[in-house]
């Protein structure tokens, strides 16, 4: 480990669970530091694995147990894809100064204090050598904040307009905006699912992960009276920023409920094709986009889309369609879209050294900015 290095790793499996994402950034020092992705690597978490860690987003037998053995599997796969982009860069552990870490969460609930994500720091610490810098809600959370979302302050840090009013948006499993003003402290906020129920409902029907390129949807129609009754039957979409969510609400029980309900108001409707209510979900994730950006960013002049929904083409021509003003993936600011969340916990692991204070009220909430993170030392 050096502590002088300007080359950070970050390491990010997300709400998707499909796979773990390390990017390789160097930070260099100067007024205004610059960040350059040097390189990412991504392996898949095993089926048998992502299956466990689905499960334990809901109470059942032994779940601590399960909860600490699942972390060290996480621990070994975060070791394994820093160790992957180490010999893809031809570098060797005391070259990096510190790894950024997020772990994989299974309870978001900061209204009650606490947010917990499975990780097993000291041990990526021990299999590595290299310092590693994770645990990034709970000082937030202390505060009374969301501890939620994280990457506002990289997104303000890096791409930042002083002339253009810039919003970036994470569709992963749950979609969150990161609203970019010239004149205006930069905000985040989540604004609903994004492919976390799209992912549910292809896994019950077709048996796959993810429905690939939004084919499926697109064979479907809106059902807009359903697509109406979505919008209209969940408090949280009404709730003002900043705000956070996760699978403890969007999940497949939350729309089983909505779907009975919705059907038994609506008894002419005897039954339904699948795809029909793909195509009304994908819906369901735009249209929760599109109000927060029609209500929050109203000067909004270019979005920048990445993770998993920024691929999938109808999606982008969904928004494409509702906003008047440029869509396109990150692609075109030189970040693939599947990396720009690890990305951002390389940088936040240099914020921890730095230590800068990149949770703010605009953004999570809490009562004054904090430092994000804990340290566990080679």
């Amino acid at each position: 480990m050096n502590r002088q290095s300007s080359y950070f790793i970050g390491i990010m499996s997300g709400t998707s669970t499909d796979g773990v994402d390390a990017s390789l950034i160097r930070v260099e020092a100067a007024a205004e530091p610059a960040v350059q992705l040097i390189s990412t690597s991504s392996i898949d978490i095993p089926l048998s694995l992502r299956e466990i860690i689905l499960n334990l987003n809901h109470s059942g037998p032994d779940e601590l147990r399960i909860a600490a053995e699942v972390s060290l599997e996480l621990g070994r796969l975060y070791a394994k894809v820093t160790q992957n982009i180490l010999l893809e860069n031809g570098l060797v552990a005391e070259e990096i100064n510190a790894l950024g870490i997020h772990g994989q969460t299974v309870r978001h609930r900061p209204e009650h204090g606490y947010s917990i994500q499975l990780n097993a720091p000291a041990l990526v610490a021990e299999l590595t050598g290299i310092d590693v810098i994770s645990d990034f809600r709970s000082r937030d959370i202390a505060a009374g904040g969301q501890g939620a979302p994280l990457i506002p302050a990289f997104h303000h840090a890096v791409f930042h307009d002083k002339h253009k009013a810039r919003a970036l948006l994470n569709i992963g499993g749950i979609a969150n905006l990161s609203l970019l003003h010239p004149h205006q402290p930069t905000v985040g906020f989540d604004c609903g699912p994004g492919n976390m129920l799209l992912d549910y409902w292809c896994q019950k029907h077709l048996g796959q992960k993810f429905d690939k390129d939004g084919h499926w949807a697109a064979r479907g129609e809106v059902n807009q009276d359903l697509l109406a009754f979505l919008l209209a039957n969940e408090a949280w979409l009404t709730a003002q920023p900043p705000k956070s969510t996760g699978r403890d609400l969007f999940n497949g029980p939350w729309l089983e409920e909505k779907l009975d309900a919705f059907f038994e108001l609506n008894p002419a409707v005897h039954s339904y094709r699948a795809e029909d209510i793909q195509a009304t979900l994908t819906a369901f994730t735009v249209s929760c986009i599109v109000d927060c950006l029609n209500h929050y960013a109203m000067d909004t002049q270019e979005l920048i889309v990445f993770g998993g929904g920024a691929a999938n083409p109808e999606i982008m021509r969904q928004l494409a369609e509702a906003l008047p003003y440029t869509v396109q993936s990150s692609d075109v600011l030189g970040i693939a879209t599947q990396a720009m969340e690890s990305m951002a916990f390389a940088w936040l692991a240099w914020a921890f050294r730095e230590r800068l204070p990149i949770c703010t009220p605009e953004m999570t909430g809490a009562r004054h900015a904090s430092v994000a993170g804990s340290l566990h030392p080679a």
